[in-house]
């Protein structure tokens, strides 16, 4: 497995302070970013720079075993540091059909252990399509209040709720009609103020690519400098229309 280096997210920290580029947020995602060994110093630099932090975590073992290390952060940084945790559905059957065997239970301990040592926290999950995502909320608020866990789930940052995302499945196209007829601001879209850095397995460097949901489409692959990145993106993939624009998710805090 290759992982992004603490020196190497150093690098792209230290272009951002030289190209004074507004960025506010740094977030992690994976796979599991604590399987990475550098994760701890990562989120160290990033917090002690003045970023806030969102790390993507499944809450399970490898960001377990890092609980001492994590009450540290949180006893300096505070609410800078928000972990999101995945939790695909708000039952343990259709959860595990995506994350595997006995994945439920390790997940909730993980959750529970955040919640209630007073950890900035958020739950991402999905409402499936046959669910309106007030039922989908519903769920999750029964979840929680059964098992202790404080997330307001009417707070979207802290419930997110993804479509579900079926790549068999026709999407409309999305044309510049679409901002009028739907509403949406173009500058609403992740990918007009995001970027994502990624370490490809065999690679030498990073690179940086449009957005999470596409760091192995080549045609949204931006280079290795954030300024370079730093261009408009064409919504010309599916997910483009069926996760952002239609779906109106976002990955960020």
């Amino acid at each position: 497995m290759v992982y992004i280096s603490h020196a190497e997210v150093a690098e792209y920290l230290d272009e951002i302070a030289r190209e004074n580029l507004p960025t506010r947020e740094i977030a992690f995602t994976g796979g599991e970013p604590f399987m990475n060994p550098d994760m701890l110093a990562i989120l160290e630099t990033c917090l002690a720079r003045g970023f806030n932090v969102l790390v993507l975590s499944n809450a399970m073992r490898p960001m377990q075993r890092h609980n001492d290390a994590l009450l540290a952060l949180r006893k300096v940084y505070d609410d800078k540091l928000t972990l999101r945790v995945s939790l695909d559905y708000y039952t343990q059957q259709i959860h595990e059909q995506e994350r595997g065997p006995n994945s439920w239970n390790r997940g909730i301990a993980g959750l529970k252990w955040l919640s209630n040592n007073g950890f900035s926290i958020a739950v991402a999950g999905r409402h499936l399509g046959s669910e309106s995502d007030a039922d989908a909320r519903r769920g999750y608020a029964e979840l929680f209040a059964d098992e202790n866990i404080k997330i307001d789930t009417d707070d979207m940052e802290r419930l997110v709720l993804f479509p579900e995302m079926d790549a068999s499945a026709d999407i409309a196209e999305i044309t510049t009609e679409c901002w009028g007829i739907l509403d949406v601001k173009p500058t609403s879209i992740m990918c007009a103020s995001s970027r994502m850095v990624v370490k490809h397995k065999g690679a030498e460097k990073p690179t940086v690519a449009a957005c999470t949901l596409l760091p192995y489409e080549a045609e949204f692959d931006m280079g290795q400098a954030l300024k370079e990145a730093s261009r408009p993106v064409k919504l010309n993939h599916p997910h483009c229309a069926r996760f952002c624009v239609l779906g109106g998710a976002s990955c960020s805090a």
